[in-house]
């Protein structure tokens, strides 16, 4: 008679039943415990966490970069401008326009650019190839080299180009916002 009234029930019912059960061996077992007790965690052991591996290898490129460790292309003699570089700055100016970009020595693609095409500068500007065009290029360039943490480049100006005072006014842009227009010599350490 109790099967079948237990049949007629809830399927909730007969499960909440069953853990009441498996609760009532638990307290007369001592090694069983019930389902809502949790399980006790082992203490976690914090030697191992705070111990230290002798042989650090730092693998961080950029860093490498500011202590002038990391490896720079060499590329031919005869070729301008040079490839010995980690960052590059290219300075161009057409009929119209200004631009700059930031090169890396790993990739063909400029890492940062910043152009009068860009609506924020040509909206501030009256003409889009002048000499104050130059410098805000150089001024938001510098900002955005600050920003991704590129604070050195190397800049190699066209010569029959580098007395203007639109390249001028681009360079002291670039110093005045902290950018060093030169890298360190690259270090050889001996192994």
């Amino acid at each position: 008679m109790v099967k079948m009234a237990f049949s007629h029930t809830s399927r909730g019912v007969r499960l909440l039943l069953s853990q009441i059960q498996r609760c009532v061996v638990a307290v007369n077992h001592p090694a069983a415990r019930c389902v809502t007790q949790p399980a006790t965690q082992p203490e976690p052991c914090t030697v191992e966490n705070e111990s230290v591996n002798p042989t650090f290898k730092n693998r961080n490129p950029r860093n490498l970069e500011r202590m002038a460790l990391a490896v720079k292309d060499r590329g031919w003699k005869t070729t301008w401008p040079h490839r010995e570089f980690y960052h590059r700055l290219v300075f161009s100016r057409s009929q119209k326009h200004v631009m700059a970009q930031v090169f890396s020595c790993s990739s063909p693609d400029p890492v940062l650019s910043c152009s009068t095409k860009e609506w924020a500068l040509k909206k501030e500007l009256a003409s889009t190839n002048c000499v104050a065009a130059c410098q805000a290029v150089g001024e938001v360039l510098a900002h955005r080299c600050k920003q991704a943490g590129i604070t050195r480049m190397v800049y190699r100006a066209i010569p029959w180009t580098y007395r203007s005072d639109a390249v001028q006014s681009f360079r002291a842009a670039m110093k005045d916002g902290g950018i060093i227009l030169s890298e360190p010599r690259r270090k050889y350490i001996g192994t």
